[in-house]
């Protein structure tokens, strides 16, 4: 009886496992084919942002209670039927949308993207369903608040998106200050409100929405010949595709259908409702009352991926760190697979230390998918990348903490007959989990912040919410400042409860929580023990 319980709780935990691990996932296929799966950043209003309800005609994102609407949506949706398929939401940072589409995770970009020459190269686009308007954002009462051409903003600062036409003509401006691309318009209205540009290139809709969301923002609109020279090609915005997707034609037909009237009228009505679900002032306390939601999910999402990954990433460092410690055998074969196993723990560590984890994240993520075909969720593949990536750091901190203990308990264990792993568990380890402690914790609070390069992945962690409620309310250091205060409680919270375990496995009268813990002074009974001998 004990022998059935215990295979069904095992294979309970492996069909865990595998479900965590977006393995075994229900209906997969089915699904996948009756859908369209569309990736934006919802956070680009008019043309797309995120919202805690459904009014407006705005739809759910996958893989959250949030919504999105604004007029990538409607077009969106209009496909969509036109297809017959049910239209799914994927939120996705900028720099992730071309990525996720060649990789299979989603079917189609329509995210004001153009269909550039460049871009052609990797993805293939459906005909237009947009065609912008550039204008230049400018704060309100600087000295270019009154410019009407380009030669006006002679050594202004100006920006523009990373990887868009935007940042591309701004060598057009006669010796303007041309600033580093940045990767999200809430970034760039972040560092026009503080000051540290002049200005940054945009599309008409979005300098509308800036300006009349944020008295701080004035839109500059050219005359005919003052402006920007742009090629259609620029100005087009078109629907991103995989290459010889068969669907394209289909959507072109549909596209064809949308009169330019109705086109307008979409854009309008997106840019009024926008504009009519923010028309308060907005601080923080408003801030924190609408979109409270919003921000504690993404708290909990960081607080999840970080505390999965800490405590798998600390097992693997404890697993290799033993390893380690295990005497070279002396039969051959056991020898050759011993270096093997050690030298692919070398590379491991060296790789994952020597890399960022936004690189990992976009490499596993993506590349799985593309090269073999892996279709793994976003959830999973963060709590892999986390571990992964913790496991090769705390790999070196278990090392440390082994070494920290004396040579001499080696030799007392083996003296009194214990095998290898007999003076690792019980003696060794113990020890060890001490000394690493420290070192865990200050992971943990790293793995906390670390979380925010994952939204290129798709996962709604803490910062990434953050940039989506500024990218649709427009004030930014308000809602950084939001932000701001619950990593702090998360990160100070963390610290505490790792302290007060110190000092429980310590004893009071041992506890040195800002000294070296092999150099604490003894209790003063010991010591008088030590004086009588």
């Amino acid at each position: 009886m004990k022998t059935n319980k215990t295979n069904s709780y095992r294979l309970f935990v492996l069909w865990l496992g595998l479900m965590l691990l977006g393995i075994i996932t229900p209906d997969t296929a089915y699904a996948a084919q009756n859908q369209f799966r569309v990736g934006m950043e919802a956070g680009y209003p008019p043309f797309n942002w995120t919202q805690t309800d459904q009014t407006n005609g705005a739809v759910p994102i996958e893989g959250s209670r949030e919504f999105a609407g604004g007029y990538d949506v409607e077009i969106a949706k209009r496909v969509a039927d036109g297809l017959g398929k049910e239209l799914v939401i994927v939120k996705t940072e900028w720099d992730g949308l071309a990525p996720a589409l060649t990789s299979g995770k989603i079917d189609a970009i329509i995210a004001g993207m153009s269909p550039t020459e460049e871009r052609k190269k990797t993805i293939d686009f459906t005909d237009t369903y947009y065609r912008s308007h550039l204008v230049m954002l400018v704060k309100k009462g600087s000295a270019f608040e009154q410019a009407s051409q380009l030669a006006d903003f002679k050594h202004a600062r100006i920006t523009g998106q990373l990887n868009t036409f935007h940042y591309s003509v701004i060598d057009q401006i006669p010796d303007a200050d041309q600033q580093t691309a940045m990767d999200n318009f809430p970034a760039m209205r972040v560092a026009l409100e503080s000051g540290k540009i002049d200005g940054y290139v945009t599309e008409r809709p979005e300098g509308v929405t800036a300006e009349k969301l944020n008295p701080n923002f004035k839109m500059i609109e050219f005359a005919e010949g003052s402006g920007f020279e742009t090629s259609d090609e620029d100005t087009a915005i078109a629907i991103g595709l995989r290459q010889d997707d068969p669907a394209k034609e289909e959507i072109n037909a549909i596209l064809a259908d949308i009169s330019e009237d109705k086109r307008t009228a979409i854009m309008d009505e997106a840019t009024e409702s926008q504009l009519e679900s923010d028309k308060q002032e907005i601080w923080v306390v408003k801030i924190v009352k609408e979109n409270g939601m919003m921000f504690i999910r993404g708290a909990g999402m960081t607080l999840l991926i970080s505390l999965i990954g800490t405590v798998v990433g600390t097992f693997i460092g404890m697993a290799i760190g033993i390893f380690r410690t295990i005497p070279q055998p002396k039969k051959a074969v056991k020898r050759t697979l011993f270096k093997l196993l050690n030298t692919f723990f070398s590379i491991y560590i060296e790789i994952f230390r020597g890399t960022p984890m936004i690189v990992q994240a976009m490499v596993i993520y993506y590349g799985s998918a593309q090269a073999f075909n892996i279709d793994v969720d976003p959830l999973a593949a963060a709590l892999f990348i986390v571990s992964i990536n913790t496991g090769a750091y705390m790999t070196e901190i278990v090392r440390g903490g082994i070494f920290a203990v004396d040579k001499g308990q080696f030799e007392a264990a083996e003296a009194i007959g214990m095998t290898h792993f007999q003076a690792m568990r019980n003696v060794i380890i113990p020890q060890v989990v001490r000394n690493i402690l420290p070192a865990t914790g200050n992971e943990f609070v790293i793995n906390i912040k670390d979380t925010s390069v994952l939204n290129v992945i798709a996962v709604s962690e803490l910062f990434f919410q953050a940039k989506t409620v500024a990218g649709s309310n427009f004030r930014f250091f308000d809602t950084f400042f939001v932000a701001c205060v619950i990593y702090f409680v998360m990160t100070f919270t963390v610290t505490r409860i790792l302290r007060y375990l110190e000092k429980r496995m310590d004893g009071t009268e041992y506890y040195a929580p800002y000294a070296n813990q092999m150099q604490v002074q003894q209790p003063e009974a010991m010591l008088k023990q030590k004086g009588e001998h």
